[in-house]
Protein backbone atom coordinates (compact mmCIF):
# COMPACT_ATOMS: atom_id res chain seq x y z
CA UNK A 1 0.00 0.00 0.00
CA UNK A 2 2.71 2.53 0.71
CA UNK A 3 4.31 1.84 -2.40
CA UNK A 4 1.01 2.36 -3.89
CA UNK A 5 0.67 5.59 -1.94
CA UNK A 6 3.92 6.83 -3.20
CA UNK A 7 3.40 5.97 -6.96
CA UNK A 8 0.10 7.92 -6.49
CA UNK A 9 2.23 11.16 -5.10
CA UNK A 10 4.65 11.03 -8.05
CA UNK A 11 2.19 11.27 -10.38
CA UNK A 12 0.14 14.23 -8.84
CA UNK A 13 3.38 16.30 -8.74
CA UNK A 14 4.56 15.29 -11.89
CA UNK A 15 1.05 16.52 -13.48
CA UNK A 16 1.31 19.70 -11.18
CA UNK A 17 4.19 20.50 -12.97
CA UNK A 18 3.22 19.49 -16.28
CA UNK A 19 0.51 22.05 -15.89
CA UNK A 20 2.98 24.80 -14.33
CA UNK A 21 4.68 24.27 -17.66
CA UNK A 22 2.19 24.38 -19.67
CA UNK A 23 0.84 27.73 -18.29
CA UNK A 24 4.26 29.44 -18.96
CA UNK A 25 4.49 28.12 -22.45
CA UNK A 26 7.11 31.02 -23.79
CA UNK A 27 5.41 33.61 -26.20
CA UNK A 28 7.08 33.84 -29.50
CA UNK A 29 5.59 37.73 -30.33
CA UNK A 30 8.28 40.33 -29.49
CA UNK A 31 5.83 43.02 -28.68
CA UNK A 32 4.92 40.80 -25.64
CA UNK A 33 8.26 41.06 -24.51
CA UNK A 34 7.78 43.29 -21.31
CA UNK A 35 9.86 46.66 -20.65
CA UNK A 36 12.45 46.92 -18.38
CA UNK A 37 16.39 46.12 -17.16
CA UNK A 38 17.25 42.56 -17.40
CA UNK A 39 20.65 40.47 -16.36
CA UNK A 40 22.30 37.67 -18.39
CA UNK A 41 21.32 34.49 -16.87
CA UNK A 42 24.64 33.45 -16.78
CA UNK A 43 24.43 29.64 -16.49
CA UNK A 44 22.24 28.90 -19.76
CA UNK A 45 24.04 32.01 -22.30
CA UNK A 46 27.46 30.72 -23.80
CA UNK A 47 29.12 32.69 -26.74
CA UNK A 48 30.65 30.03 -29.33
CA UNK A 49 33.64 31.05 -31.56
CA UNK A 50 34.47 29.41 -34.63
CA UNK A 51 37.49 29.33 -36.98
CA UNK A 52 38.90 26.93 -40.41
CA UNK A 53 40.98 25.06 -39.13
CA UNK A 54 43.79 24.40 -41.63
CA UNK A 55 41.10 24.90 -44.57
CA UNK A 56 40.20 21.58 -43.45
CA UNK A 57 37.32 21.85 -41.02
CA UNK A 58 35.31 24.26 -38.33
CA UNK A 59 36.96 24.16 -35.31
CA UNK A 60 35.23 25.92 -32.40
CA UNK A 61 34.70 26.62 -28.49
CA UNK A 62 32.69 28.21 -26.20
CA UNK A 63 33.30 31.15 -23.33
CA UNK A 64 30.97 30.49 -20.39
CA UNK A 65 30.29 32.84 -17.50
CA UNK A 66 28.82 35.91 -19.43
CA UNK A 67 27.47 38.41 -17.38
CA UNK A 68 25.76 41.93 -17.74
CA UNK A 69 22.49 43.62 -18.52
CA UNK A 70 19.71 44.29 -21.47
CA UNK A 71 17.48 47.22 -21.54
CA UNK A 72 14.22 46.99 -23.88
CA UNK A 73 11.62 48.49 -24.74
CA UNK A 74 9.67 46.58 -27.64
CA UNK A 75 7.86 49.55 -28.30
CA UNK A 76 11.08 51.64 -29.06
CA UNK A 77 13.43 49.21 -30.08
CA UNK A 78 16.25 51.58 -30.91
CA UNK A 79 16.97 52.80 -27.30
CA UNK A 80 17.92 49.31 -26.58
CA UNK A 81 21.19 48.85 -24.37
CA UNK A 82 23.02 45.90 -24.27
CA UNK A 83 26.88 45.62 -22.03
CA UNK A 84 28.13 41.72 -21.60
CA UNK A 85 31.65 40.92 -20.28
CA UNK A 86 32.73 37.62 -20.71
CA UNK A 87 35.67 36.18 -18.98
CA UNK A 88 38.39 35.19 -21.59
CA UNK A 89 39.60 32.47 -18.80
CA UNK A 90 36.75 30.02 -19.42
CA UNK A 91 37.39 29.64 -22.99
CA UNK A 92 36.40 25.36 -23.61
CA UNK A 93 37.44 23.06 -26.03
CA UNK A 94 37.71 19.48 -26.64
CA UNK A 95 41.00 19.77 -25.51
CA UNK A 96 42.89 20.48 -22.52
CA UNK A 97 46.10 21.58 -23.87
CA UNK A 98 44.05 23.61 -26.32
CA UNK A 99 42.65 25.61 -23.57
CA UNK A 100 45.54 26.27 -21.73
CA UNK A 101 47.46 27.56 -25.00
CA UNK A 102 44.31 29.70 -25.60
CA UNK A 103 44.57 31.82 -22.66
CA UNK A 104 48.69 32.30 -23.23
CA UNK A 105 50.03 35.00 -23.87
CA UNK A 106 50.62 33.78 -27.77
CA UNK A 107 46.73 33.92 -27.92
CA UNK A 108 44.23 35.59 -25.86
CA UNK A 109 47.02 36.41 -23.09
CA UNK A 110 43.78 36.01 -20.01
CA UNK A 111 46.55 36.80 -17.34
CA UNK A 112 46.05 40.40 -18.98
CA UNK A 113 43.50 40.99 -20.82
CA UNK A 114 40.98 38.84 -18.45
CA UNK A 115 37.58 39.71 -20.12
CA UNK A 116 35.97 40.76 -23.64
CA UNK A 117 33.46 42.85 -23.48
CA UNK A 118 30.82 44.21 -26.05
CA UNK A 119 28.98 47.64 -25.78
CA UNK A 120 26.16 48.13 -27.81
CA UNK A 121 26.31 51.43 -29.54
CA UNK A 122 22.40 51.34 -31.79
CA UNK A 123 19.95 48.88 -32.81
CA UNK A 124 18.41 48.33 -36.04
CA UNK A 125 14.75 46.28 -36.77
CA UNK A 126 15.61 43.95 -39.62
CA UNK A 127 12.46 41.94 -39.45
CA UNK A 128 9.27 41.05 -36.99
CA UNK A 129 12.10 38.66 -34.57
CA UNK A 130 15.35 40.34 -36.03
CA UNK A 131 17.92 43.32 -35.84
CA UNK A 132 21.02 44.20 -36.23
CA UNK A 133 22.72 45.34 -33.01
CA UNK A 134 25.91 47.12 -33.90
CA UNK A 135 28.59 47.73 -30.95
CA UNK A 136 32.28 48.55 -29.89
CA UNK A 137 33.80 44.65 -28.81
CA UNK A 138 37.09 45.03 -26.89
CA UNK A 139 39.53 41.99 -26.84
CA UNK A 140 42.59 41.26 -26.21
CA UNK A 141 43.09 45.29 -24.72
CA UNK A 142 41.41 46.43 -29.07
CA UNK A 143 38.03 47.99 -29.10
CA UNK A 144 36.85 47.58 -32.48
CA UNK A 145 32.88 48.02 -34.09
CA UNK A 146 30.99 44.83 -34.45
CA UNK A 147 27.60 44.16 -35.45
CA UNK A 148 25.69 41.28 -34.15
CA UNK A 149 22.63 39.96 -36.05
CA UNK A 150 20.16 38.67 -33.03
CA UNK A 151 17.16 36.95 -33.26
CA UNK A 152 14.37 36.97 -30.27
CA UNK A 153 13.48 33.21 -29.78
CA UNK A 154 11.14 33.73 -27.08
CA UNK A 155 9.94 34.97 -23.73
CA UNK A 156 8.57 33.02 -20.50
CA UNK A 157 8.35 32.71 -17.10
CA UNK A 158 11.17 30.02 -16.55
CA UNK A 159 9.01 27.17 -14.62
CA UNK A 160 12.49 26.82 -12.38
CA UNK A 161 13.64 29.84 -11.50
CA UNK A 162 10.24 31.86 -11.41
CA UNK A 163 11.83 34.66 -13.89
CA UNK A 164 11.00 35.94 -16.68
CA UNK A 165 13.56 35.51 -18.96
CA UNK A 166 13.78 36.57 -22.56
CA UNK A 167 15.86 34.14 -25.23
CA UNK A 168 18.47 35.51 -28.05
CA UNK A 169 20.57 34.14 -30.98
CA UNK A 170 23.17 36.33 -32.14
CA UNK A 171 25.63 36.02 -34.57
CA UNK A 172 29.05 37.85 -36.03
CA UNK A 173 31.82 37.46 -37.67
CA UNK A 174 35.62 39.37 -36.54
CA UNK A 175 39.18 39.27 -37.87
CA UNK A 176 41.22 37.95 -34.97
CA UNK A 177 44.18 39.55 -36.01
CA UNK A 178 42.36 43.05 -35.91
CA UNK A 179 42.79 42.37 -32.11
CA UNK A 180 45.98 41.61 -32.16
CA UNK A 181 45.50 38.08 -32.11
CA UNK A 182 47.52 36.68 -35.14
CA UNK A 183 49.14 33.27 -34.02
CA UNK A 184 49.07 30.66 -37.09
CA UNK A 185 47.03 33.17 -38.78
CA UNK A 186 46.12 32.55 -42.10
CA UNK A 187 46.74 28.60 -41.45
CA UNK A 188 43.81 28.95 -38.66
CA UNK A 189 41.49 31.68 -40.40
CA UNK A 190 42.10 35.14 -39.38
CA UNK A 191 38.22 34.80 -39.66
CA UNK A 192 36.74 34.50 -36.70
CA UNK A 193 32.81 33.97 -36.41
CA UNK A 194 30.55 34.56 -32.85
CA UNK A 195 27.64 32.96 -32.02
CA UNK A 196 25.63 34.21 -28.91
CA UNK A 197 22.71 31.86 -27.52
CA UNK A 198 21.85 34.33 -24.44
CA UNK A 199 18.96 34.65 -21.51
CA UNK A 200 18.10 37.45 -19.72
CA UNK A 201 16.21 37.23 -16.70
CA UNK A 202 14.15 40.79 -15.79
CA UNK A 203 15.48 42.34 -12.91
CA UNK A 204 13.20 42.38 -9.85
Amino acid sequence: MKHVITAALSMVALAAASATIAQTAPAAAPATVKAGTYTVETYHTLVRFGVNHFGINEFFGTFPGATGTLTIDPKNLATTKLDVTVPVATVSTTNATLDKELVSADWLDAAKFPTMRFVSTGVTRTGPATANVAGKLTLHGVTRPVVLKATFNAAATNPMSKAYTLGFKATGVIKRTEFGVSKYAPLVSDETTLTVSAAFELKS
